[in-house]
């Protein structure tokens, strides 16, 4: 199903984790997203609202077009980097499968940015407070870079 937000070909670009917070985090291969946790090994998991972060590829392209900085997933200390997906159409109560296996729900949008914000520094701004989307892992299972995220209930 596809709607409102979620393009025909929407897919997970990166998987990106971090042992440390504060850090940007650095691309895997494969994750396994363990239910109302997070990634497993990811500093983030264990939130009770914020389990994974998502950010889409074309929200990082307008930061580099702006600020002439180049950028990679990860580097907003997302864990999830999607392409096809129109951040500000996605509420509060979303749900994406990731992969067939994964269930996640949108459960804040945005958050403050801290004060020591590596990319704060590096280009004077920030767009998760903004563009950054959070969910609840509500099934786990594993993913990979190429899967594909389907819309299975619009939010709010």
């Amino acid at each position: 199903m596809t709607g409102r937000g979620v393009s025909e070909e929407a897919n997970l670009v990166s998987i990106n984790t971090s042992k440390e917070k504060g850090e940007v985090k650095t691309p895997v291969e494969e994750a396994n997203l363990v239910e109302d946790h997070g990634i497993k090994g990811d500093v983030h998991a264990g939130s009770e609202i914020k389990q994974v972060s998502l950010l889409d590829v074309s929200e990082i392209e307008k930061m580099e077009e702006r600020t002439g900085v180049e950028l990679n997933p990860g580097d907003f200390a997302e864990n999830l980097t999607s392409e096809g997906l129109d951040l500000g159409k996605l509420p509060l109560g979303t749900r994406l499968k990731v992969g067939g296996e994964v269930l996640l729900e949108v459960s804040q949008i945005g958050k403050t940015c801290h004060d020591d914000c590596v990319i704060k520094e590096k280009t004077g701004e920030c767009i998760m407070p903004q563009k950054g989307l959070f969910f609840k892992v509500l099934e786990g299972g594993s993913i990979r870079p190429g899967d594909e995220l389907e819309l299975i209930k619009e939010g709010n």
